[in-house]
């Protein structure tokens, strides 16, 4: 056999090949993207549809929506995205389109190109206007774009047919939140109708389309609705932490009575939910508790400050103290214990909180000490758990 030759990442047919390979896993990426986000807003859909349809069949209250978001979350208990306002919003997201006048109403008004162009099965559409099937056609268009978008559109857009056509666009030019959020402000639906064409957007190259696929595979609906919001092995670690610690501070007896885990808050138009979060009787305060698998970060301290700062806007109560706060980060078989309290407020109000390391010598026989809790985590460490 001859000698074989050695290749050159210079020569024109290995860059062919590599640039062949980098488009074959962007097309990748985007075809796994799309099909994971067709599910979840498929999904989506259909809970909003049948909230929308029990309510009207059976009378069922307004109520309903947070006994439906409890039973899912305690099936499920890490998804976040069965919280009561994001089963408000897909119940809104369904009501939004379910209309076939809507869709009638908002085509008519398209550019002409629009209803010729071949993306997707939007010219389907514009063919089923008129027969029955365009109720199944439905689900399939609105979910051609991630849910941050469709959230984002809502908020942003009351005219359905001004709706629809972001929908549209976005899907066909491959925009990103933030493109969409441009074009918004940028009034592009008004000029597109006035000036009767679109020739003034780029078609969705596929690096347009590989930075909206990018989004959806980050987007913490996708990676939860898929369970691998984090790598597994850590997600199902920091839940049996989560869960052993809740019940050793339970145990303990110190005044401590259970609200709830990944406890909800709300500022604006965002959600963020706290690990564990208890009432202490005894010292008339809310405690948050955050666990972290890995070493501590600066920015945890951050975050607990800001809970710690919404809790006590929202949800202290007359007479109680302020919040504390407890993260303990787990890294291998050491543990690390950090309290948040606070020590004054800032010239604005806000309170400020400082971490330490050891349990304050007033707050000893009331909270667990460092030890304590760095050893009931410890203990169900992997290695630690199994050995006893």
């Amino acid at each position: 056999m001859g000698k074989k030759q050695d290749i050159t990442i210079a020569t024109p047919e290995y860059r062919k090949f590599i640039e062949d390979l980098k488009a074959r896993v962007i097309s990748a990426r985007i075809s796994a993207a799309r099909a994971v986000n067709h599910d979840l807003i498929r999904l989506y859909w259909d809970i909003g549809r049948g909230i929308v349809e029990k309510q009207q069949v059976l009378g069922w209250g307004e109520s309903v929506v947070d006994r439906v978001s409890g039973d899912l979350q305690e099936a499920f208990p890490a998804a976040a995205g069965f919280s009561p306002r994001n089963l408000r919003d897909m119940k809104r997201f369904y009501l939004a389109y379910a209309d076939e006048a809507i869709w009638r109403q908002a085509v008519a008004k398209w550019p002409s190109d629009w209803r010729t162009a071949d993306h997707s099965i939007w010219p389907q559409l514009v063919a089923k206007l008129e027969e029955s099937e365009f109720a199944q056609i439905l689900p399939q268009l609105v979910a051609e774009i991630p849910w941050g978008h469709h959230r984002f559109i809502l908020d942003k857009v009351s005219d359905p047919a001004v709706r629809i056509y972001y929908i549209h666009a976005t899907a066909r030019f491959g925009w990103s939140r933030n493109v969409l959020l441009n074009q918004i402000k940028a009034n592009a639906y008004e000029r597109a109708v006035t000036e009767k064409k679109t020739h003034n957007f780029p078609l969705a190259l596929p690096e347009y389309l590989a930075e909206q696929a990018d989004e959806m595979l980050k987007s913490s609906y996708n990676l939860e609705f898929l369970g691998i919001r984090r790598e597994v092995k850590e997600r199902e670690l920091e839940d049996r932490l989560i869960e052993r610690l809740r019940d050793f501070i339970l145990e303990l007896g110190y005044g401590f009575c259970f609200v709830g885990r990944q406890h909800r808050l709300t500022l604006g138009q965002k959600e963020y939910f706290i690990d564990l979060l208890f009432y202490h009787r005894f010292l008339k305060a809310l405690v948050a508790f955050e666990l972290k698998v890995g070493p501590f970060e600066p920015e945890y301290a951050g975050k607990m400050d800001f809970y710690l700062n919404l809790l006590n806007d929202k949800e202290r109560g007359a007479g109680d103290r302020p919040s504390l706060g407890v993260i303990l980060c787990a890294e291998k078989d050491d543990v690390e214990v950090e309290y948040a309290l606070r020590t004054k407020k800032n010239p604005i109000g806000v309170a400020v909180y400082q971490l330490q390391s050891k349990l304050p010598g007033e707050m000893k026989g009331k909270l667990p000490t460092a030890k304590q809790l760095s050893d009931v985590v410890k203990a169900a460490l992997p290695g630690k758990a199994e050995s006893k």
